[in-house]
């Protein structure tokens, strides 16, 4: 007798991907919560060489009053300021330079008041708003009348 034999079944095994993703996620999520979020460099305080900030303030005045003469001469506060000819005024640039540097430091805005003569040149007031430009300060008002404090 012959015994037919039944052809085996081979089941393919099958790989569940259901539980595969739910470890992968979980996994993932795990690293998310312990994982140590990197600050970027913008949110690091640190200050610049050469700026260094103040722990007591610094009263310095509100505003500064250029006084133009009638020969042309700059007084800053009453200080006299380059010579009446010089069209560049670097002496009053530099100063204008601190202040304004003075000024950020110690969080407030810095203000200029020009005061020229009545009888000045107009290309001497551009030279005096030229030179308060080149110190980067933008807070410049001109008096529209002569202050009652005489020139040196």
């Amino acid at each position: 007798m012959s015994m037919r034999r039944r052809p085996r079944r081979t089941d393919l095994v099958e790989m569940q991907m259901g539980p595969m993703i739910d470890m992968v996620f979980l996994l993932l999520v795990f690293f998310m919560v312990t994982a140590k979020p990197t600050k970027p460099e913008s949110d690091i305080k640190m200050t610049l060489p050469g700026s260094v900030s103040q722990e007591t303030s610094v009263d310095l005045p509100d505003e500064q009053r250029l006084q133009i003469d009638p020969s042309g001469q700059v007084y800053l506060n009453e200080m006299r300021m380059d010579s009446a000819v010089s069209s560049d005024l670097p002496e009053l640039v530099r100063t204008l330079t601190r202040f304004k540097q003075a000024a950020d430091l110690s969080q407030s805005k810095a203000l200029i008041t020009v005061d020229p003569h009545d009888s000045v040149q107009h290309q001497r007031l551009v030279d005096v708003l030229g030179a308060c430009a080149r110190a980067g300060i933008t807070g410049v008002t001109v008096a529209d009348q002569p202050s009652d404090a005489p020139v040196p």
